[in-house]
């Protein structure tokens, strides 16, 4: 039977698990994977199974035909990225990745190759679609063992024709990019698991395809190995830009690897997203259940946290000026900014305080430089021993260390908690005053009193917005 898409590919659906399949990737380049209508169903009368499902029926209520594995799944895989493809055993992942390779024909839809169309055409053609964009990685290493780690790293290149020496040669320089250099010459027996599976990312790699196809790759290691491992595909896939589709069930290594996630349940994407969007606006509450034990910490980042800093002053500004943002937002402490709004430092109420009282011209004395930044993909999990040595809200600034937002402390631990997906307004968390607010107030009013005293006699000092004379210190106790 030929394959055609369940829903009708004159009119399709855009939404967060159908995008718009007529919009075009960001690059102008064809996206890696293009998925449309996709559907595989074992068992009789597969036309009958399409016309049901096409009409809204559950994999359940068709069981006594058979198994609908994957039901109208659509989605773009775009160059570069880790797309992970996330479920439950029997939600339809593996058979979905299967026909992303051409190892099953699709009962329904399409699936595009680096533009190239997959699904309806020979075998022969299938395979050299394969050869030359796509790799594989199993979950069980699926190694010869007869041969030595060298030659089954260059596997891949001998089925492509390469001769002897070229493939011996590009093996080996793999091996040492996943860690294996100098066991070439080992059996697989000879290698622990996690060194096994490091043998079967090196073969992929060897063949030099578009696309690594990873299927539960890591879900056999013990727990460190399979960390290590994911942290190593992270930094491979950022050096060599491969484009990764990773399938798991594990949500923690899910949102760990993944740029996008596509969630799978009973054979459908039921949520397809970044780890960011899934884990705080789930789509149902299935997926809300499957995220409610997650790690938190490690997913979330500054950027998904940072408030507006609300006491801000410019490092122009004299300290009338900063002292009287702080006392208006209640805060001892207000970052400082150039302004282009490049974070300078922070002022406290009593050093701002002291260069009142003297008269002083400038904040640059009371400026302190050691405030805590951070960049806003940094993730929450490494803010916290910063959170507990600093008082003051931590900065997040941009790659010209230009203020973006800052994350208080409260903000951070609230953050953590499995708190429920609607929001409204929060206040800010800022530093208390530590000098007495009747304090300030004294010293602002005697502080313009005596500005407006020197304006009269045309104090030569008293036209720069935020100075004041020192004669004006002696109205201004409270604080030494």
């Amino acid at each position: 039977m030929s394959a055609t898409a369940l829903t009708d590919p004159a009119a399709p659906v855009a939404s967060a698990v159908h995008p718009d399949p007529s919009a075009a990737p960001p690059s102008g380049e064809a996206p890696a994977l293009e998925v449309r209508g996709l559907t595989k169903f074992f068992g009789r009368k597969p036309d009958q199974a399409l016309e049901r499902l096409r009409a809204g029926a559950s994999r359940t209520e068709l069981a006594q035909l058979g198994t609908a594995a994957v039901i109208d799944a659509d989605f773009e895989v775009r160059r570069g990225e880790i797309f992970v493809v996330m479920g439950l055993s029997g939600s339809g992942k593996s058979t979905l990745i299967r026909m992303l390779n051409g190892l099953q024909e699709p009962t329904a839809g399409s699936v595009r190759v680096m533009g190239e169309q997959l699904t309806g055409v020979s075998a022969k053609r299938v395979r050299a679609i394969r050869s030359e964009h796509v790799s594989m990685v199993f979950q069980h290493f699926a190694l010869l063992p007869h041969r030595t780690v060298r030659d089954n790293a260059a596997y891949g290149l001998e089925i492509q024709g390469v001769p002897p020496a070229a493939r011996r040669e590009r093996a080996e320089r793999v091996l040492e990019t996943v860690g294996l250099g100098g066991w070439g010459d080992k059996l697989p027996s000879e290698l622990s698991g996690g060194m096994q599976q490091r043998v079967g990312l090196a073969r992929a790699l060897a063949a030099d395809t578009d696309i690594l196809l990873m299927d539960e790759a890591f879900s056999a290691l013990d727990p460190l190995i399979r960390r290590e491992m994911q942290e190593q595909l992270v930094e491979l896939q950022q050096e060599l830009g491969k484009t990764i589709v990773f399938i798991t069930h594990d949500l923690n290594e899910a949102m760990f690897l993944g740029d996008r996630i596509a969630v799978m349940r009973d054979g459908r994407i039921v949520q397809l997203g970044t780890a960011e969007e899934i884990l705080t606006d789930p789509a149902d509450d299935y997926v809300a259940q499957f995220v409610a034990d997650v790690d938190r910490a490690r997913v979330l980042t500054a950027a998904n946290v940072m408030q507006a800093p609300r006491a801000v002053v410019a490092q122009s500004a004299g300290p009338r000026a900063a002292l009287r943002t702080m006392l208006e937002q209640e805060t001892s402490s207000a970052l400082v900014v150039t302004g282009g709004r490049k974070l300078v430092g922070v002022v406290h109420d009593r050093d701002v305080l002291r260069l009142v009282q003297r008269g002083e011209r400038s904040l640059d004395s009371a400026i302190r430089t050691d405030v805590p930044r951070i960049a806003p993909d940094v993730h929450l999990a490494e803010l916290f021993a910063t959170s507990v040595e600093h008082e003051a809200p931590i900065a997040v600034v941009d790659e010209r260390e230009r203020l973006v937002g800052v994350v208080p402390r409260v903000t951070l631990l609230a953050a953590l908690g499995n708190v429920t997906t609607e929001t409204g307004e929060l206040p800010v968390a800022v530093p208390p005053v530590t000098v007495p607010v009747e304090v300030i107030q004294a010293t602002l009013a005697g502080a313009e009193a005596a500005l407006a005293d020197a304006r009269r006699a045309g104090t030569e000092d008293a036209r720069e917005d935020g100075d004041l004379p020192p004669a004006a210190a002696a109205t201004n106790g409270g604080i030494a």
